[in-house]
């Protein structure tokens, strides 16, 4: 693992001297010295100073792995979407001053270990989970987006090799459940009027048959 570190940082830094090289890269904010070419190379040799993590394990073994690794991901997504930053539980101490809590370290064998942090800094970590107003937790759905299920449903299929759904009879043709109620017969959707048109249209009637 720690030589799969040192060639991941290496050839990301290599990367990096690249995108710098071709004029590729832009910096903003408190970055912008970075444009300089010395800045910049001082800032890649902060990089090797620095323990990188390298997530890497086998590939799947079969469908039945798949469902395993769906489960556990679908699970921890609904604990995320349905629970705040940080439980209870994994508070230690709390005062004015600073925040003591837990925190798993997944870089080191995923052991316990404590943090402390001054409170104005515990709570501007806390509120980079809070979303703004409008913005929703969940709002991918892969290849069934409604965005992109238009496209990408017909790609999959074609990826797969499977013959389009057949079109059904209702898909068609739209079987209305409204009735006339003197003739019987199906009634078909023309137009919809909202409210502000229904008033607007009364009032115009009223003043045309105003005799006035």
């Amino acid at each position: 693992m720690m030589q799969v570190r040192r060639v991941f940082r290496g050839k990301f830094v290599a990367g990096l001297r690249r995108l710098f090289a071709s004029d590729q890269l832009r910096f903003f904010g408190k970055c912008m010295p970075l444009h300089e070419e010395k800045r910049f190379a001082l800032f890649l040799r902060t990089l090797y100073r620095q323990d990188w993590v390298v997530y890497a394990k086998p590939p799947f073994g079969g469908p039945q792995h798949v469902l395993h690794y769906l489960a556990r991901y679908t699970h921890h997504l609904a604990r995320y979407t349905h629970r705040v930053a940080i439980s209870n539980h994994r508070l230690l101490s709390v005062s004015a001053a600073a925040v003591r809590f837990r925190w798993k370290d997944y870089a080191h064998g995923s052991k316990q270990r404590t943090m402390t942090l001054a409170s104005e800094e515990f709570l501007r970590r806390f509120v980079q989970h809070v979303l703004p107003r409008g913005f929703p937790r969940i709002r991918y759905f892969g290849f069934l987006a409604n965005r992109r299920r238009a496209h990408m449903l017909p790609l999959c299929r074609t990826l797969l090799n499977q013959a389009p759904p057949a079109e059904t009879a209702s898909a068609a043709q739209p079987i209305t459940l409204w009735k006339c109620p003197r003739c019987h017969g199906r009634m078909h959707l023309v137009e919809r009027l909202s409210v502000a048109q229904l008033f607007f249209a009364q009032r115009k009637e009223a003043y045309l048959l105003d005799s006035s």
